[in-house]
């Protein structure tokens, strides 16, 4: 046999014993991989997914980690919901649950995942909104409300009108502020 035949061979052979190996790789691989099409938000704002199968196996633990600290059961809820809409029926189950203000916790939480969803994933804010539409509890309405208030557009449209102060007021003068000021002129003192 001639050396081109056996390196020949070895190629061949070694072609062969990878190519099993890169199939099984690539099945793991995909096995691996979450669904990514119902996340809202990016990746480094996402819940982790082991906090995520915590609280879809056990919503009640999620009132247990904050203990009364209704703030931060807000945000913890509205970033499970907007990493993953399909908690939404662990959310029932929490619920059912929750004290009064907790549920008020629990609304506003909702509104913060439809916001953070509206311009991500329509349809999840939407499923998200029909879901609040649903339980009809008062609490949830009223957190819900109040959360939809601290995000509203009109509030930052007013903050936007309020008058800025001009920095440059006082470097130029005149009717059309075109000539320069006096630098040595005393700078008034509020009172």
């Amino acid at each position: 046999m001639s050396g081109k035949s056996k390196r020949y061979r070895r190629y061949v052979g070694a072609k062969h014993r990878w190519l099993p190996a890169i199939l099984i790789g690539a099945a793991l691989a995909g096995l691996n991989v979450h669904p990514s099409h119902a996340q809202c938000v990016e990746f480094s704002d996402r819940a982790s997914q082991v906090d995520l199968d915590t609280f879809t196996k056990s919503p009640s633990s999620l009132l247990e980690r904050v203990r009364n600290d209704k703030d931060r059961l807000k945000y913890l809820l509205a970033t499970y919901i907007a990493t993953d809409p399909s908690v939404l029926p662990s959310v029932q189950t929490l619920i059912s649950e929750a004290t009064s203000s907790d549920r008020s916790a629990i609304g506003a939480a909702l509104r913060l995942a439809e916001a953070r969803c509206t311009t991500t994933k329509r349809d999840a804010a939407r499923k998200i909104k029909d879901f609040m539409q649903r339980t009809g509890d008062l609490s949830m309405l009223a957190g819900y409300s109040a959360a939809g208030e601290d995000q509203s557009p009109q509030s930052t449209a007013a903050d936007k009108t309020q008058k800025q102060p001009n920095r440059s007021s006082g470097l130029l003068s005149g009717e059309w502020k075109t000539q320069l000021a006096d630098p040595f002129k005393p700078i008034p003192v509020p009172r």
